[in-house]
C-alpha cells in the first residue's frame, strides 16, 4: 500500500470521528468505538484506526486511556448542524437529501421514493365536503387557538380506535398534536437528555434518525427481522446499554413491511421492563393492515409504552393532525411542553376536517378501496422489479412499500443519484440504516410505481436490459 492511500485511509476514519462528534452521535466523555470493531467498520486495518486515534488525541479531540480505549475529550462542541451547507442535489445521500428530494422536486419529477399515496387515490370529495362544512362553523372555531389537549369529539373519535386495538386508554391517556413528527418530538424533549442512548431499527424510518440527530442523542441499531428485532441482539444491547427509548413501527415497518410477531413482542416488553427503557411505537400504517396484529402499546396496557400516530398517510398530508396516547402523568408532562413550543394544541380547523372524515363509514370505505389497490399494485411492482434483477426482502402483508434488494455490485446510493438526475427521486437503503450496512437495498413506494418510466431509468442507470415494463 502506498504512502498517499495509507493517508487517505487514516483521513477517511479521522473524518468519520470528527461526523460522529459533530453529529452528536458521540459526546463528551463517550467511549469511541474500538480499534479493531472500527477497522471491521470502515473496511481499513486497525493500523490505520490507530492512526486515525493518535492523530485526533493530538488534536484534543479525542483522548487516551490507558487499558480503557479512547474518550471524546470535555472541549465545547461546536453549534450544531444537521448537515453540511450544500445544495440539495450535491450534498451526501442522507436522510435529509431523501426528504428534499422528495417534498421540493416540482411536478414533472417522479417519486418512487416518497413515503405518501398519490392525491388521486385519496378522498378528496369528502375533503372538499368537510372544508365546505367547516366554512359555516362557529367564529371561534375560524379565529382561536386549539385546546391543550386538542378537540374533544376528535379525542373521542380516537379513543373508540384505540379501543378497537385493545389498547385501554381514557380520556388522560390521550394528547392531540400538530402532526405525528411533532408528537415525536415533544416525547424527545420530555424523555431525553443530550448524550442519552436511544434504540432504533435497523433499518428504521429515516426521519427517525434526523429527529434524534437534533435531540443530540447517541444512536444505536439493532438488525430488523421479519418478525420484528432480532431478539437476542435486542436483549444483550438493552443490557449492554440501556437505552432510554426504543423507537420502532410494529406493524407493516417503514421501510421494509415487516410485521413483529406475539413471540417477538412478549420478549421486547420484557427486556425493556428489565431494562427500564421506554417503547415508542409509531401505529402510523396501521390502517393498512388488512386485519389487525400484535400491538407493543396493547400488550403493555400504555404503562412503559407510548403510541403516536397520524393520518397524514391516509387522509391529507396538507391536514395534518397527530397524536400520543400514553400513561396521565406524561400526557400532563407533554402538554405543558406542546404549550411551550406551540401554545396549544393543533389547529382547531385541522382538528375539524379530520373529525368530519374519520365519522361515518366514509373513512372505512375509502381505506378497504385502498386496500384492495395496492394488492394488486404491489404484486405488480415486485414482478417488473424482478425482472430488472430486483427482489423484495419480504413481501408485506399491507403498506406501500417494498424493501428491495439490488443486484449485486450496485450501491443504491449511487443508483439513487444517477436516477435523480434523469427525473426520478429514489429512496436508497443506506439512509434507514444506522450501520449504514443497507447500501444494496432500495425502498420503493409502489402506489407511486405505475409510471413505465420509472423502470426504464432504473434499467439505464444499473445498466440492465428492459425486458418488459409494460403495465399488466
Amino acid at each position: 500500500m502506498t504512502t498517499t492511500a495509507t493517508g487517505t485511509r487514516t483521513s477517511h476514519v479521522m473524518n468519520a470521528v470528527r461526523g460522529r462528534i459533530a453529529g452528536r452521535m458521540l459526546g463528551p466523555g463517550d467511549r469511541l468505538p474500538s480499534i479493531r470493531n472500527f477497522a471491521t467498520t470502515m473496511g481499513v486495518s486497525p493500523s490505520t484506526v490507530v492512526e486515525a486515534y493518535d492523530r485526533l488525541a493530538a488534536e484534543g479531540l479525542i483522548r487516551p486511556q490507558q487499558g480503557s480505549g479512547f474518550y471524546v475529550s470535555g472541549a465545547a462542541l461546536p453549534p450544531l448542524k444537521l448537515a453540511e451547507a450544500e445544495t440539495p442535489k450535491a450534498r451526501a445521500v442522507d436522510p435529509f437529501w431523501v426528504s428534499r428530494q422528495s417534498l421540493d422536486a416540482d411536478d414533472t419529477t417522479l417519486k418512487p421514493g416518497g413515503g405518501w399515496l398519490p392525491a388521486d387515490w385519496m378522498p378528496n370529495d369528502a375533503l372538499r365536503r368537510a372544508i365546505r362544512s367547516l366554512a359555516r362553523s362557529d367564529d371561534a372555531l375560524l379565529a382561536y387557538y386549539g385546546s391543550t389537549r386538542g378537540s374533544p369529539a376528535l379525542r373521542r373519535l380516537l379513543l373508540g380506535r384505540l379501543a378497537e386495538s385493545g389498547i385501554p386508554a381514557g380520556p388522560d391517556n390521550l394528547l392531540l398534536t400538530s402532526t405525528g413528527t411533532q408528537a415525536l418530538d415533544l416525547i424527545c424533549r420530555f424523555l431525553l437528555r443530550p448524550g442519552d442512548t436511544v434504540l432504533v431499527d435497523d433499518p428504521c424510518y429515516f426521519n427517525f434518525q434526523a429527529m434524534l440527530k437534533a435531540h443530540q442523542v447517541k444512536v444505536i441499531g439493532v438488525a430488523r427481522t421479519h418478525h420484528g428485532p432480532d431478539i437476542a441482539a435486542f436483549e444483550a444491547t438493552l443490557a449492554a446499554h440501556r437505552p432510554r427509548l426504543y423507537i420502532t413501527n410494529s406493524t407493516i415497518h417503514n421501510p421494509t413491511g415487516a410485521t413483529l410477531s406475539p413471540q417477538v413482542a412478549h420478549r421486547v416488553l420484557n427486556a425493556a421492563a428489565a431494562n427500564e427503557t421506554i417503547i415508542v411505537e409509531d401505529d402510523i400504517f396501521a390502517d393498512f393492515e388488512p386485519e389487525p396484529s400484535t400491538r407493543l402499546a396493547a400488550l403493555d396496557g400504555l404503562e412503559r409504552v407510548i403510541r403516536i400516530g397520524s393520518f397524514s398517510k391516509t387522509l391529507s398530508a396538507a391536514v395534518r393532525c397527530g397524536y400520543i396516547a400514553a400513561r396521565p402523568d406524561w400526557v400532563e408532562g407533554l402538554i405543558d411542553l406542546q404549550i411551550a413550543t406551540n401554545f396549544g394544541g393543533p389547529s382547531p380547523i385541522a382538528s375539524e376536517i379530520i373529525t368530519h372524515m374519520l365519522a361515518g363509514g366514509g373513512y372505512r370505505k375509502h381505506m378497504e378501496d385502498v386496500r384492495r389497490k395496492l394488492v394488486r399494485i404491489r404484486r405488480e411492482t415486485a414482478d417488473r422489479l424482478f425482472r430488472l434483477g430486483i427482489e423484495p426482502w419480504i413481501m408485506p402483508r399491507g403498506g406501500i412499500y417494498l424493501w428491495c434488494r439490488l443486484p449485486e455490485g450496485l450501491d443504491s446510493g449511487e443508483v439513487a443519484q444517477a436516477a435523480l438526475a434523469q427525473g426520478v427521486v429514489l429512496a436508497p437503503g443506506n439512509v434507514f440504516s444506522v450501520s449504514q450496512s443497507a447500501g444494496n437495498f432500495m425502498r420503493f413506494n409502489v402506489a407511486l410505481m405505475v409510471e413505465p418510466r420509472i423502470y426504464t431509468v432504473l434499467a439505464d442507470v444499473m445498466k440492465r436490459p428492459v425486458l418488459s415494463v409494460s403495465p399488466a
